[in-house]
């Protein structure tokens, strides 16, 4: 028997019925920078806009750091990266905080700012029941001079980046996946790790995807421009790499499925391409704290959106159906697609029929019966409307729907 480690064992069974009321659900951004990394924008204010916006849950995901300690900036710092028309970040923090918020302190010479911590920002900012502020780190790797970043979330400590220029961004990937592992044992919390943006400088193949078996979410959509949503000509966009990497999983190796979140990747907030707001999950957690909101996505009760919400999430093993709905939004029409990959597959075709189209269904309520010979099912659901802050041309509102109908071997 194939022992499967900890991250993937809530997903090593078949999935039960799964009979969703999904309008309850919370919804959050697990991925996101500050002045605290490479961010252009103070904390405080980068959770008052999510607040402020309709979201329940946020992770300051900052590169190799937690917000936490002494950090303190020079202004001549915080100016560089503006890139902003008009009132720059401390004017809009002081404006919307009020002029002694920010505590300035001057070092080595130069006037500075002391960042806030997460523990001052959730004593202003948080509220029980309306909105959290997750512990999150983007644990920036990298393999043969490739990134390899994964964002950890419900942590209490870094934990410490694996670079090695002379192994492979696979052999990083599975490192780093063991390490956070180890963490969660000595801690005993629950932990959700993502693998982020497997394109960005085309690091990760979804054959590497496939064959780390202790990988079991990865981000579908990235709010991010310059992480190749798409692929190119001869490389895969990050929807077709769920496939590829899912089919290989549950046809060969006998791994569970990846499960996808999106996020936005958020980094500037005035200036040029302000970036929050693009990609979020929801997810159906029994209370809004840490421990929560991880729990339910390891049991997969989530899905992932850049602006599609969904009144309900239906699947029955038994009958093989996937039944959704929609939440209507006027004048705006919805396309889903489901799609998956039939056993027996043709790998060594031109079209291998990896990732098939089953169906493709309009309206607010698509269904779908799950045919017998399928490795699994998943949706995907696009709106005819664009989205107010794109990441790529002519983009869409969209939302994911996790595989449905598979099965261990």
């Amino acid at each position: 028997m194939r022992l499967l480690p900890f991250c993937i064992l809530a997903l090593s069974l078949p999935l039960a019925a799964q009979d969703y009321d999904t309008r309850s659900w919370f919804k959050g951004n697990t991925h996101t920078h500050s002045l605290w990394s490479d961010g252009n924008d103070f904390p405080e204010m980068i959770f008052d806009w999510y607040r402020s916006h309709g979201y329940h849950f946020v992770g300051m995901s900052d590169h190799n750091v937690l917000q936490e300690g002494d950090k303190w900036m020079d202004l001549e710092a915080i100016r560089k990266r503006q890139k902003a028309v008009g009132r720059d970040a401390v004017t809009k923090a002081e404006a919307r905080f009020g002029p002694t918020w920010l505590k300035r302190e001057s070092r080595g010479g130069k006037e500075g700012i002391v960042l806030k911590t997460l523990a001052e920002c959730r004593i202003v900012l948080e509220r029980p029941g309306q909105f959290h502020l997750l512990n999150a780190e983007e644990m920036s790797n990298s393999g043969g001079k490739k990134p390899v970043h994964i964002n950890v979330i419900n942590l209490d400590r870094v934990i410490e980046a694996v670079k090695d220029d002379a192994a492979t961004p696979r052999e990083v990937m599975k490192r780093s996946l063991v390490a956070i592992d180890e963490y969660r044992k000595q801690s005993g919390r629950p932990i959700l790790a993502h693998l982020n943006h497997p394109n960005f400088q085309w690091s990760l193949t979804a054959e590497d995807l496939a064959n780390v078996a202790e990988g079991a979410y990865f981000e579908v959509y990235n709010g991010h421009p310059g992480i190749n949503h798409l692929g190119d000509e001869t490389r895969p966009g990050d929807e077709a790499i769920w496939d590829i990497a899912n089919t290989i999983r549950l046809a060969e190796l006998g791994y569970p499925p990846l499960f996808g979140v999106a996020t936005d990747d958020s980094h500037t907030y005035h200036g040029e391409d302000v970036s929050p707001g693009r990609g979020w999950v929801m997810v159906g957690a029994e209370a809004l704290n840490g421990d929560s909101i991880v729990n339910a996505m390891l049991a997969g009760r989530f899905y992932a959106s850049s602006g599609v919400t969904l009144d309900a999430i239906r699947h029955d093993p038994t009958k093989r159906t996937l039944n959704l709905e929609i939440t209507p939004c006027e004048g705006v029409e919805y396309t889903t697609t489901f799609v998956g990959t039939r056993r027996g597959y043709d790998a060594t075709a031109k079209d291998t029929g990896i990732g098939e189209v089953f169906a493709t269904v309009t309206g607010n309520t698509p269904s779908f019966t799950c045919p017998d010979d399928a490795l699994y099912v998943r949706a995907t659901i696009t709106s005819t409307r664009k989205h107010p802050n794109p990441s790529f041309e002519n983009q869409k509102e969209q939302a994911w729907i996790q595989p449905v109908a598979w099965r261990l071997r």
